[in-house]
């Protein structure tokens, strides 16, 4: 790698997108898929004991880490929320950067998990054993975390999507659930002719969402080989997207509500914001912030942009990974962690909290599948979500930095939701920013 990508590199904490289903970064030097730690060598670790730090802002961690505690007594971890996404991730670069207090293990989402892997700022988990867990998890996932035999995190959830939708106000309005996305539409136009307060749904511009409806399009906007990239928001999966979402915006059958406030839970409260389409990893925020609602809403499988097809994506959802520079410098005892979290008993303690698996020994047990969620009326809604993680579609890659390209998404693409650009033009915007700022870091941008 050129030294000003690798200096541009450390001091951003911008490392590398793992290309999905090709090689995106180059190994050790070593083959990685040898395993130099083995399972003695983890008891060994387990047995001797120590502490690990673990960044995680997920509330069932602390959870496994007092389970873990007790079955090996030795053993202390310390779960430090250190931010939620972003701000977790600002951390860990400044503290990858100075090289101390950096966490022993992280939890970072699959959209950015390839920032730290070309300059090694994770340790490499094929080492350890963990590519023999691939047929352990949903493609989905493991794709997120594997390229070739390197391993960069394990897998600790997955969020296939799904549409949540209220029925009691599609009952009372004689709407259909929509199978297509065209079909969608038109619901939104029936829904707010019935009634100019109710919205379909919220949008006022998320990077996320329209990356995962461009992923379960078929589009592929963004192509990547190591430090060379290619950014693309004009393909047929892409035109797919706008031409159905621009007319929601146009047509003003979106509510202008961002998503996670106060203002948002209250329409999904109350029926105003009559469908939610986003990750299997949802209904423990139904439950804990949609209360009122309870037993108005129902899953559904997401709307497809052509008839009779059955294409899923992914959103949101993240992995354990473990840093090169952990501050009590003990990876066979942090990888035992995340393995036991990720791989072992903690998967099924996560779940009993509401997580959503990535697992398919969970994701296909008659116990996961059969379970009924009285929020959504007793429906068996895990066996619409185990269906979507089957069929969320391959080839779907990241940006080397794609935390930053999200930061500017509402500078670019948001821009749509305000004025009177297209949301075309937006994505051209926040592509061009994206080129731009690639090839500032040193990267080859086209």
């Amino acid at each position: 790698m050129p030294k000003h990508l690798r200096r541009l590199l450390r001091g951003t904490g911008l490392l590398c997108a793992l290309a999905l289903g090709a090689t995106a970064c180059g190994g050790s030097g070593d083959d990685p898929g040898d395993q130099k730690v083995g399972a003695a060598d983890l008891r060994a670790a387990l047995q001797k004991g120590g502490t690990l730090t673990v960044w995680a802002w997920d509330s069932t961690v602390k959870s496994v880490a007092a389970e873990f505690e007790k079955k090996y007594p030795k053993v202390h971890v310390e779960v430090v929320n250190a931010g939620t996404g972003n701000d977790q991730y600002k951390a860990l670069s400044n503290a990858i950067s100075a090289k101390k207090g950096v966490p022993d293990v992280a939890q970072v989402e699959y959209y950015a998990i390839g920032q730290y892997s070309l300059t090694k700022g994770l340790a490499d988990l094929g080492a350890y054993g963990a590519g023999k867990l691939k047929a352990d998890y949903s493609p989905g996932p493991w794709n997120s975390v594997a390229d070739g035999d390197s391993v960069w995190g394990l897998p600790m959830d997955s969020g296939p999507m799904a549409l949540f939708y209220n029925k009691k106000v599609f009952d009372k309005y004689e709407i259909t659930v929509p199978t297509t996305w065209d079909a969608y539409l038109e619901a939104a136009r029936k829904l707010h002719k019935a009634n100019p307060k109710m919205y379909i749904t919220s949008d006022v511009g998320d990077a996320g969402m329209t990356t995962s409806l461009l992923w379960q399009a078929g589009s592929h906007p963004y192509k990547v080989d190591g430090t060379n990239v290619g950014i693309d928001f004009t393909d047929a999966g892409a035109t797919k997207y706008t031409e159905v979402w621009q007319k929601l915006i146009d047509e003003k059958l979106v509510a202008p509500v961002t998503g996670w406030t106060d203002d948002w839970y209250k329409g999904l409260g109350d029926g105003t914001i009559a469908t939610l389409p986003t990750g299997a990893w949802m209904p423990n925020n139904f439950v804990t912030g949609v209360k009122q609602a309870s037993g108005d809403w129902r899953v559904a499988a997401l709307p497809q942009w052509s008839a009779g097809e059955h294409a899923g994506a992914e959103n949101g959802g993240s992995s354990l990974a473990v840093p090169e520079l952990g501050k009590h410098d003990n990876k066979a005892l942090a990888y035992a962690f995340t393995k036991y979290i990720a791989a072992g008993a903690g998967v099924g303690t996560r779940i009993d909290e509401g997580a959503f698996p990535a697992t398919v020994e969970d994701l296909d047990s008659p116990e996961f599948q059969n379970a009924k969620f009285d929020y959504f009326g007793g429906q068996q809604a895990n066996k619409i979500f185990a269906e979507a993680a089957k069929n969320v579609s391959s080839g779907w890659s990241y940006l080397p930095y794609q935390v930053y390209a999200n930061s500017i998404f509402n500078d670019t693409v948001g821009k749509a939701y305000v004025s009177g650009t297209g949301l075309a033009a937006g994505l051209k915007s926040w592509q061009d920013a994206s080129v731009k700022y690639g090839k500032e870091q040193g990267f080859t941008v086209k």
